[in-house]
């Protein structure tokens, strides 16, 4: 399993990056998990009133909605302070890949996981990158439509999604593969 991190700021192409991995991935049959870190307090994937909200308002730590086509797992945590601790919530489920969109502050002195930086302009870019180790297997966001100005500066590979993202997709490919040939 490949652990990649997609890390920026606010509005920088986060979601766009791990939306479009996603789906290119999926498609060709890989199995994806998620990670979305949610700034907002007091959010909450439930809804006051419903049923499993009652749980919870009850006094559950955990309540699990069941339904033909989903299940949820509802837990009232804080946000891990190691990334160790949110990937294991993915254990037993074979997957490929699992993306991490955010939570920069838990990934980016990892080595053990792949980044990809978004970001919205030059000077947003170089900011993100002074706090991030490698790997970083590719720069895209907002800033990819500056490639060429980009590309004197930094050596890492920038990809534009909307021209290019085919690159990335098979760049991933390559690390799963390559994984399982260290076996």
């Amino acid at each position: 399993m490949i652990v990649v991190a997609v890390v920026g700021t606010k509005k920088s192409g986060k979601t766009t990056t791990v939306e479009y991995l996603i789906s290119g991935l999926s498609k060709e049959g890989y199995k994806i998990g998620s990670v979305k870190h949610i700034h907002h307090s007091g959010f909450s994937m439930d809804t006051e009133g419903t049923d499993t909200w009652r749980h919870m308002h009850a006094g559950a730590l955990v309540t699990v909605a069941l339904s033909p086509n989903q299940t949820a797992i509802i837990k009232k945590t804080n946000i891990p302070d190691n990334i160790d601790q949110i990937i294991r919530i993915f254990s037993g489920e074979d997957l490929d890949f699992i993306f991490i969109e955010g939570l920069h502050s838990l990934c980016s002195k990892r080595t053990d996981i792949i980044k990809i930086i978004a970001a919205k302009d030059l000077e947003n870019l170089k900011r993100t990158l002074e706090g991030t180790s490698y790997p970083i297997l590719a720069i895209t966001g907002l800033v990819a439509k500056e490639k060429e100005k980009i590309s004197k500066e930094i050596d890492i590979p920038v990809v534009d999604l909307d021209r290019e993202g085919h690159l990335l997709i098979e760049k991933l490919k390559n690390l799963l593969r390559d994984s399982f040939k260290g076996r």
